[in-house]
């Protein structure tokens, strides 16, 4: 294993300690529940929006803390849930008079804690509502959900949110909204190479070198099947088809087209894939109206990608045009 690690059990600590110093203005960091959260946070004219899930998938969720997103996020180690007293710590620090918005990934570590905290956290007084992001089209169920699992379209549900938050918007409007996303929002993804997390110092599956994982998990849990590989226009079409013929797309829709990087793909593969994406929707007369490309939910430093659609309507459009500011600048 070739990586920047010094001891393994403080990867996830020394990561958030760096992404507090790089934004000293914006952003808290609380290490004893693993932490970052906005500085101006809790506010009393605005729900707080937490998330939590494990580490190792950055920019998730830590990364994307800041105005017009999330206000905080606790993230678990690598891959793994958050313990409850994070959740329930955090919480109890973000509490505002208009409510806490939990938007959890749909794996059963993730409920578990969240449920918990959520329980601890309301007899305390704090009133608490929850998101449950299941957007992955891949498998109906696996060890790590119950039903299907949360990936790369909780972006979009963070996104909306967020800007709906950033506006007033009370928590009931909030889960409308959340809800509403979700519901019309659909992902599946693939691997090309397993990644290899600080701990384990080996790669978590093999895969040949001639070899890919259709409907791979963020986790690196087995997907649909494993096959020899492929042209990237012939994986395009196999994602691409899952994910219309789930929710399904039809002819005239509008749609939010994200090509998403798990971590170890080069952005100019990214392109590659999302212009043949672009082209086939086009040929099903589904109207890509705003299109993501980069690296939000990744897996490590597994090379892959996922491809999320989400169905836009007025609403939807307008929540995620809205301005936000988070750790990881453009130029």
């Amino acid at each position: 294993m070739k990586k920047f690690v010094n001891d393994p059990r403080q990867f996830v600590p020394e990561m958030l300690k760096g992404i507090a110093l790089a934004n000293p203005d914006t952003l808290r960091y609380v290490p004893e529940y693993n932490l970052i959260m906005r500085a101006d946070a809790p506010r009393d004219d605005k729900v707080s929006i937490i998330q939590g899930s494990g580490s190792g998938h950055e920019p998730a969720h830590v990364m994307i803390v800041g105005r017009g997103m999330l206000d905080a996020a606790c993230p678990g180690d690598v891959f793994a849930a958050p313990p409850m007293d994070y959740v329930l710590e955090t919480s109890k620090l973000l509490a505002s008079p208009k409510g806490v918005l939990h938007i959890i990934n749909n794996y059963t570590g993730d409920r578990m804690a969240f449920e918990m905290g959520q329980e601890m956290a309301e007899a305390d007084g704090i009133t608490i509502g929850t998101l449950i992001v299941d957007d992955d089209v891949a498998v109906k169920d696996s060890t790590y959900t119950v039903g299907r699992r949360g990936v790369a379209g909780n972006f979009f549900v963070i996104k909306a949110t967020g800007a709906a938050s950033e506006r007033g918007a009370g928590l009931d409007e909030l889960l409308r909204i959340g809800n509403k996303v979700n519901s019309v929002t659909r992902t599946m993804g693939m691997a090309l190479t397993s990644c290899t997390p600080p701990a384990k110092g080996s790669p978590l599956f093999e895969l040949g070198d001639d070899e890919m994982e259709m409907g791979v998990g963020i986790h690196g849990e087995p997907g649909r099947r494993r096959e020899k590989l492929a042209s990237a226009n012939e994986i395009v079409d196999e994602l691409l088809e899952a994910v219309v013929t789930d929710l399904p797309f039809r002819s005239g829709d509008n749609v939010a087209l994200m090509v998403n990087g798990l971590g170890g793909t080069p952005i100019s593969e990214l392109y590659l894939l999302y212009g043949y994406a672009h082209e086939l929707l086009a040929q099903r007369g589904i109207n890509v109206r705003r299109n993501y490309v980069g690296e939000y939910c990744t897996s490590l430093d597994m090379a892959g990608v996922s491809i999320t659609l989400s169905r836009l309507d007025d609403e939807i459009t307008d929540l995620l045009a809205a301005p936000a500011e988070i750790a990881i600048r453009t130029f």
